[in-house]
């Protein structure tokens, strides 16, 4: 008899055929006893390149499903409304799972400290010299925030349920770093950074130069009490 899911997975997702098999391998191969009823919703925001029909040729190895998205806050929204389960783990497309072990430890960090919010490293596995300083900049700053007020991203956050619920969800007037607001809202003594990282790609930094990547992440530290920046268009998803 399998064991019961006490866990739902979140992924949104656009045009995202190239990259999020490898995410889905990676969930694949996760030692989570649970990983295989776990319930992995991929928030599609109509993809034109057959990225559902990819999700859904995983069926065989993930209990995953396919349902409207929108951007990123919507559709994990969107997801987060269909859960029953205690915890809820947003994944970004783009990124795989750098530790087979890293749901699993998240989880029971989660459980035994009676966390409300759990997250992890990034790691730019293929980029630049350039790129990999840009991300362990992100990560050294996303460590010291935990002495004050702890800061996630969306491309790994383990959220308990009834938390996530109590803080409103995220917020979908704010289309550039709706995970950080939300995350900011965590208390320090219910958020941990749970080692293991996630691989994410340089794609965004090629598109939109380091120094713009730079100029948004210390605008939005500097701004983390004035809800006008975040509810301003900085045309993230343009890029």
């Amino acid at each position: 008899m399998n064991p019961a899911s006490e866990l739902t997975s979140v992924i949104p997702a656009k045009n995202e055929v190239k990259l999020i098999p490898g995410l889905l391998n990676s969930l694949v191969n996760q030692d989570y006893s649970k990983m295989r009823n776990t319930k992995v919703l991929v928030a599609d925001a109509n993809s034109t390149d057959g990225t559902p029909d990819i999700v859904r040729s995983f069926s065989d190895r993930l209990n995953i499903s396919v349902i409207p998205g929108g951007l990123p806050s919507a559709g994990r929204n969107a997801g987060a409304a269909l859960a029953a389960t205690d915890y809820l783990l947003f994944l970004d497309a783009d990124i795989e799972l750098a530790s087979e072990s890293l749901i699993r430890n998240a989880i029971e960090l989660a459980q035994s400290k009676k966390l409300h919010c759990v997250t992890t490293n990034i790691i730019c596995r293929d980029g630049t010299f350039a790129d990999r300083l840009t991300y362990w900049v992100n990560d050294m700053f996303q460590y010291l925030s935990c002495l004050h007020r702890p800061f996630s991203t969306g491309m790994f956050m383990l959220f308990d349920k009834r938390s996530f619920d109590e803080l409103g969800g995220f917020n979908t007037q704010i289309h550039f770093a709706e995970d950080y607001a939300l995350s900011k809202q965590v208390k320090r003594s219910r958020f941990r950074i749970v080692r293991g990282g996630v691989y994410t790609t340089n794609r965004r930094l090629e598109k939109m130069g380091h120094w713009r990547v730079a100029g948004l992440f210390f605008s939005t530290a500097f701004n983390s009490w004035n809800k006008k920046f975040f509810l301003r268009d900085h045309g993230y998803w343009k890029a």
